[in-house]
């Protein structure tokens, strides 16, 4: 179930439509009340939130911080589509948690491929094996749990990213570049920052252990 918040009824008919004839559940939903209404109710955990970011009453950008402050939904991707496009807007929504945004007017084929790419990198860890360690670090893929020091750490679904593909490959040194592309699914190198944002809430997250993310300078990281 894709979950669709937009204020335009039109557009918002139109996604629902889209997604569903690409053979997607979809809902929508006109601002943060009804979405957050909807989430409350039991298993109604959507795969995917196409969240606007102009809304009326608290706008995408509050809602996403309130997804991403939740540990039931924190772990949902999250698409921000904005009629803004330039470069903070984009930074800015991928730094509170967003994992991909659309630029108004999008096309319905240039949505359902943004979705798909973002549901695929969602679920390639099913493949994966189950159980990664490193030291105290513990990472649970199939319970998306991770413990240091036998205690439960709450990630978001990007720091979570970042530490499996970290402690799969101890020593490589991943660029800002490759991690942008791996775990985001974009390659703009000018929107790199957003990796060392991530970087430093895992690594406070992790305690004595976030020491362990080494900087590479001028390079990336690596997970020693």
């Amino acid at each position: 179930m894709i979950f669709c918040v937009e204020d335009d009824v039109s557009i918002r008919d139109l996604m629902v439509y889209a997604l569903e004839t690409s053979g997607h559940k979809a809902l929508g939903f006109n601002d943060g009340r009804e979405l957050f209404d909807a989430l409350s109710q039991e298993g109604s955990i959507p795969e995917l939130i196409m969240l606007d970011i102009m809304l009326p009453g608290e706008d995408g950008m509050e809602l996403l911080k309130k997804l991403k402050a939740n540990p039931a939904t924190n772990n949902i991707p999250v698409i921000m589509a904005t009629a803004k496009g330039t470069e903070f807007d984009k930074v800015l929504g991928l730094d509170s948690g967003a994992d991909d945004y659309l630029t108004k007017p999008f096309g319905m084929m240039e949505m359902i491929a943004r979705v798909n790419a973002v549901l695929r990198r969602f679920g390639k860890q099913e493949d994966n094996e189950d159980i990664i360690e490193s030291g105290n670090i513990r990472i649970d893929i199939g319970t998306h749990t991770v413990t240091v020091d036998g205690k439960d750490v709450a990630l978001t679904l990007k720091e979570f990213e970042l530490l499996q593909m970290f402690m799969r490959r101890p020593e490589h040194v991943f660029s800002r570049e490759n991690l942008l592309s791996e775990v985001w699914g974009i390659h703009y190198a000018g929107e790199t920052r957003t990796v060392d944002v991530h970087i430093g809430t895992l690594r406070t997250k992790l305690g004595p252990y976030g020491k362990n993310i080494e900087t590479v300078r001028g390079v990336g990281y690596k997970f020693r």
